[in-house]
């Protein structure tokens, strides 16, 4: 089996600011997100930071990365234009690319998207349950029709996305409130899965189920072997 090269992009700063944060992930959220995805076949994982020579994104960073794992939450606005077209750029060649939580306001999945990414939200610690909707699909491969986060932030409708291409999960709150929590997009050659749960002050990287979805959608984000396709000018005929 080949190995599938994993980048997890964690902006990295609640970890430094929040003691809430480091008692929940005292190995940062990225080393979370690592130590479930280490659980793929054949992973090789590297982490990047926002603090990171050229933000974790270079051309050649990006170039060893089959899939791109990316949190972010409160440093958007600090990823340079210059590295966020890269991502969307590698995106299209045929990267995967697996959005987590509020990095639905960060800006390479803007720049894909071509929208805001935003929506309702409300931290008050709420039971969330997450509805499979698209059973037999490889991001939910292992699991039951439902499973139940006791404590998260609530995203809430209107989300501002384009229509998904396959609607994976839906969320509904205490409060009442439902989301499109697990959406698949294609942009060019690469495959896109957002994934709501992930508020940076609850244990949710550690939760069994959601790390079987991040595995699964590992796995279902890489990319397709095949030669890519041929543009330009054709001087004759149609062969």
């Amino acid at each position: 089996m080949a190995d599938l090269r994993i980048t997890v992009w964690n902006e990295g700063r609640h970890e430094q600011k929040d003691e809430r944060v480091r008692r929940v992930y005292p190995d940062g959220i990225g080393g979370a997100l690592a130590a479930a995805l280490r659980e793929v076949p054949a992973a090789v994982l590297r982490a990047a930071r926002l603090d990171d020579p050229e933000q974790g994104l270079s051309e050649a960073a990006l170039a060893e990365t089959d899939v791109l794992v990316w949190w972010s939450h409160v440093a958007h606005a600090e990823v340079s234009d210059e590295s966020a077209r890269r991502v969307q750029n590698r995106v299209l060649d045929g990267m995967g690319l697996i959005v987590l939580h509020s990095a639905c306001e960060s800006k390479p999945f803007r720049f894909l998207m071509g929208t805001t990414g935003r929506l309702k939200w409300r931290d008050a610690g709420e039971r969330e349950i997450l509805w499979i909707v698209k059973p037999k699909h490889p991001i939910v491969q292992g699991l039951d029709g439902h499973f139940v986060i006791e404590r998260e932030e609530m995203y809430g409708e209107y989300w501002d996305v384009p229509e998904p291409d396959e609607l994976i999960f839906i969320s509904s709150f205490a409060g009442g409130e439902v989301f499109r929590s697990g959406c698949c997009w294609t942009r060019g050659a690469g495959k896109i899965f957002y994934f709501r749960p992930g508020h940076e002050s609850y244990p949710t990287y550690f939760h069994p189920q959601v790390r079987r979805v991040l595995c699964n959608a590992a796995r279902w984000a890489a990319p397709v072997p095949g030669a890519p396709p041929a543009f330009g000018n054709r001087k004759t005929g149609w062969l």
